[in-house]
């Protein structure tokens, strides 16, 4: 003989639901000044890729360049000592899949 569900059984199950609308609603989306959780994990794999990219290629040679992603926009900034290790730079950060855009601030030393 099956028992019908009791109210208290099901509180978990509401508690959850609730939490998870609450995230949709407000804590976990974006905004223009905030990434989304997802946009986040995508970011910061965007930067470990352009990271990658930059340390792969023997024209740049800098460890002093740090990368920053925000929705796809990676910003490149700290010094290199030419302008072709600034484009190669440049060229390695747009060469990643999902870079939308590539800010340079790049500083010759």
């Amino acid at each position: 003989m099956n028992k019908p569900l009791s109210r208290s059984g099901s509180l978990p199950l509401y508690a959850l639901a609730g939490i998870l609308a609450a995230c949709g609603f407000a804590g976990c989306a974006g905004s223009p000044t905030k990434d989304s959780t997802g946009q986040y994990v995508d970011d910061t794999t965007l930067t470990a890729k352009v990271k990658s990219a930059l340390l792969g290629d023997g024209a740049v040679k800098s460890f002093e360049i740090k990368v920053e992603t925000f929705k796809g926009v990676v910003q490149l900034s700290g010094f290199v000592d030419t302008e072709d290790q600034r484009a190669a730079a440049t060229k390695d950060a747009m060469a990643v899949a999902g870079v939308q855009d590539v800010k340079d601030n790049l500083t010759l030393k």
